[in-house]
C-alpha cells in the first residue's frame, strides 16, 4: 500500500533513528517528536495511520499520549515502548487504550509484526470481511446485545488480551470469534480449545507441540495449538480448569511470545492474540489459590462480561425465527414459525443454559410440532416428558434398564443412535419404506421422520 505514515515519539535520538530506518525501509513515511507537545500538533497536522510511543518523555508519560489519541482520534492505533520487564506498565497501557506495545531493547521483526498489524486497521473494509459483520447468535436489538457489540468492535482494533465471563451458552465463543473477525488478524487462524478437556498428562504436547520420539507414542512432530494459531487468535474456553503446574507454563508463553515443545531444547517464537474464558468466578479462584494471580493479571487486562440470556428476553423472538430459519436450512424444510403464546411461554421462561438451551428446545419442538407451527405446549418447557413410545424405551413394555444398556464402557450417543437408527429401519420395513405410514408407526410427525432420517444420514 501506498502513502502510508507513522508517527514515532521518543527522546532519545538513536531510537528515533532505529525506528525511522526500520519503517522507512516498510515503505512508511514518517513523522517524529521528542515530547508529548510536539506529539500532538504532529498528530493534528499530519493524522498519521500509526502511532509508537516511549514511555518516559521530557513532559510526561506514554500512557497520557495514548488517552490524548483515545479522545481525539480513536482510528488511530497506538503502540507502547516500554523498559525491559515492566510488564505492569504494558498492561497498563493496554488497559488505557493501547493496540500493543514493545519492549526495549527493540527487536526488528517482533516491531515489524505490530506495525503490519497495526496498519491493517487502517485498510478499507473488503467484502471478504462481511462475515466480521454478521452477528450470528448476537442477534438482538437490546440495550445489552447493542453494547456488547460495540465494545467487540472496540477490542477488536486491539491486541489486549481479553478475558470473557459469562453463563454456560450465553455466546462466549461467539464473542471471541467476532472479536478475532473484526481485528487485523482476521485472515489468521482462530483456534478455540477447551481447557477442561485435554487430560493433564496431554496437556504440554496439545498446548506447545513435540518432537518426535520426546515420549512414548510421539511417532512425530506437533505443532500444539499455540503454534498452530501463530498469526492469529487463541481462545481459551473453560481457562479456570487449567492445573496449577500448567498455568505457569502457560504464563510464560504467553509473557516470553515463545513456546518450547516437549523434547525441544529451544523456544520457538509465537505471534497470538490470547482471548479467554470461564463460567466460573476466577477472582475467587485466584483468592482460594486454585488460580495464579500473576496469570489471572495477564489474561483479564480487559474483562467483557456477556450477559445472559434473561437480562434480554426482548431478544429472543429474533433470535428464536434466526434458530428456526438455521434448522430447516440443515434439514431442507420449510420453516416452522412460533405462536404468540409460544413466544410468550420463551420469553417467561429463565433458561438457565442460555443460547445453547434455545437452540435444543427449539430443534426439539421444530420435530415434534404438527404443521409449520410451534404452540408453547410443543417446547416441553417446566420438565414435563414426552408421553407415549418415546417414554418408554424401545420395548414395549419398556424392560428392565439391564436388558437395554450392554455391559462395560459405551459411548451414550452413539447407542441411541444405533436403536433409533433400528427402530426406524424396522418401521420402513414393515411399512414398505413409505415414510408417512412408518412416522405414523413410530408415533412421530412426517417432519420429524424427516428431521431423524437427514440427522442419522439414512435418506
Amino acid at each position: 500500500m501506498s502513502n502510508q505514515t507513522a508517527l514515532i515519539v521518543d527522546d532519545e535520538p538513536d531510537i528515533r533513528s532505529l525506528l525511522e530506518i526500520t519503517l522507512g525501509r516498510m515503505g512508511i513515511t514518517t513523522y517524529t517528536a521528542a515530547d508529548l507537545s510536539s506529539a500532538r500538533a504532529l498528530l493534528e497536522e499530519h493524522k498519521p495511520q500509526l502511532c509508537l510511543t516511549d514511555m518516559n518523555l521530557p513532559d510526561g508519560n506514554g500512557i497520557e499520549l495514548v488517552q490524548w489519541i483515545q479522545q481525539h482520534s480513536p482510528s488511530t492505533p497506538v503502540a507502547v515502548i516500554t523498559a525491559y520487564g515492566s510488564m505492569d506498565t504494558a498492561i497498563e497501557s493496554l488497559k488505557a487504550g493501547a493496540f500493543d506495545f514493545v519492549s526495549k531493547p527493540v527487536e526488528l521483526p517482533r516491531l515489524r509484526e505490530l506495525v503490519n498489524s497495526a496498519l491493517k486497521l487502517s485498510e478499507p473494509k473488503t467484502e471478504t470481511t462481511a462475515e466480521a459483520d454478521n452477528p450470528g447468535l448476537l442477534l438482538g436489538n437490546s440495550p445489552e446485545l447493542r453494547k456488547l457489540r460495540n465494545q467487540t468492535r472496540k477490542l477488536a482494533r486491539s491486541q489486549a488480551p481479553v478475558f470473557i465471563s459469562g453463563e454456560s451458552g450465553s455466546g462466549k465463543e461467539l464473542v471471541a470469534r467476532m472479536i478475532h473477525l473484526q481485528g487485523p488478524r482476521a485472515e489468521a487462524p482462530f483456534v478455540a480449545v477447551n481447557c477442561g478437556a485435554i487430560p493433564s498428562e496431554l496437556m504440554e504436547s496439545e498446548f506447545f507441540g513435540h518432537k518426535k520420539g520426546s515420549f512414548t507414542g510421539a511417532v512425530e512432530n506437533k505443532d500444539g495449538l499455540f503454534r498452530s494459531a501463530d498469526g492469529g487468535t487463541l481462545f481459551l474456553d473453560e481457562v479456570a480448569d487449567l492445573p496449577l503446574a500448567m498455568q505457569v507454563k502457560l504464563l510464560r508463553a504467553i509473557q516470553e511470545k515463545a513456546v518450547r515443545p516437549v523434547g525441544d531444547t529451544k523456544e520457538i517464537p509465537v505471534d497470538i492474540r490470547v482471548l479467554s474464558a470461564t463460567h466460573k468466578n476466577l477472582p475467587e479462584l485466584v483468592l482460594s489459590g486454585d488460580f495464579r494471580q500473576d496469570l489471572f493479571y495477564r489474561i483479564n487486562v480487559i474483562e467483557l462480561a456477556v450477559p445472559a440470556l434473561r437480562e434480554r428476553r426482548d431478544d429472543i423472538p429474533l433470535l428464536a425465527e434466526h434458530i428456526l430459519e438455521r434448522i430447516a436450512g440443515e434439514y431442507e424444510c420449510d420453516p416452522a414459525t412460533l405462536t404468540s403464546a409460544a413466544i410468550d411461554r420463551l420469553k417467561s421462561y429463565d433458561f438457565p443454559g442460555n443460547v445453547r438451551e434455545l437452540e435444543n428446545i427449539l430443534e426439539r419442538a421444530f420435530t415434534l410440532c404438527d404443521e409449520d407451527r410451534i404452540d408453547a405446549d410443543d417446547l416441553h418447557l417446566g420438565g414435563a416428558v414426552a408421553q407415549g413410545s418415546a417414554a418408554r424405551g424401545p420395548g414395549n413394555g419398556g424392560g428392565e434398564l439391564s436388558d437395554l444398556v450392554p455391559e462395560g464402557e459405551i459411548d451414550l450417543e452413539d447407542y441411541l443412535e444405533t436403536i433409533e437408527r433400528q427402530a426406524i429401519e424396522k418401521a420402513l420395513e414393515a411399512t414398505r419404506w413409505n415414510k408417512t405410514a412408518a412416522a405414523k408407526r413410530l408415533g412421530i410427525s412426517f417432519r420429524a421422520m424427516r428431521y431423524r432420517l437427514k440427522k442419522l444420514g439414512m435418506e
